[in-house]
């Protein structure tokens, strides 16, 4: 039988391949206790802007997951902002098809990801489990997947007024070691 708790809104479809994507060739052994922490909600998530950030507490472990979203271009805004009427208040499944017939690409993609976890690996029992707890969000939620993309935070804002984040990490090479210890 399916397991169909997660992803059963079209906008969440593209969120959970996050968690189970098409190009996996084998089984993921995390994946049915990842969706079992999700649905019993042992993920606490806080959502500012792009980024996720889950608390998960699991017996005596407790770890904080971190995931960052790809915003949208200006141009993805643009064609959206067309096809959203600026009065939606719910964002329905026949919305969805219509951006995909546009062409518009909406599907998320990861900038970095991070756990606080032992087991140091990209796709983690508590990334998964937060993927999954983001997908339980849109599905009752649709606009989420268009905020965590940054569509709502920067439609209205003009082109000049679109902040730019700062780099998470500033790699080492590209310091001047005289200039900054001078």
């Amino acid at each position: 039988m399916p397991d169909n708790d997660f992803g059963y809104t079209a906008w969440s479809k593209d969120w959970l391949r996050l968690a189970e994507p098409l190009s996996l060739t084998k089984p993921e052994p995390l994946l049915p206790r990842a969706r079992g922490i999700a649905r019993n909600d042992g993920v606490v998530t806080e959502i500012s802007g792009t980024v996720v950030r889950a608390h998960i507490h699991r017996g005596s472990e407790a770890s904080v997951t971190h995931l960052e979203l790809t915003p949208f271009s200006r141009d993805t805004i643009e064609a959206l902002g067309r096809l959203i009427p600026p009065d939606a208040l719910v964002l329905s499944d026949e919305l969805r098809a219509a951006v995909s017939e546009a062409g518009i690409a909406i599907a998320p993609r990861l900038l970095s990801s991070d756990c606080s976890c032992r087991a140091r690996l990209d796709r983690c029992l508590h990334m998964l489990a937060t993927c999954y707890a983001v997908v339980r969000q849109i599905d009752e939620n649709p606009w989420l997947a268009l905020d965590l993309q940054g569509y709502r935070s920067t439609a209205a804002a003009p082109e000049s007024a679109v902040p730019t984040a700062p780099p998470r990490w500033t790699p080492l090479d590209t310091l001047d070691p005289a200039a900054y210890f001078g």
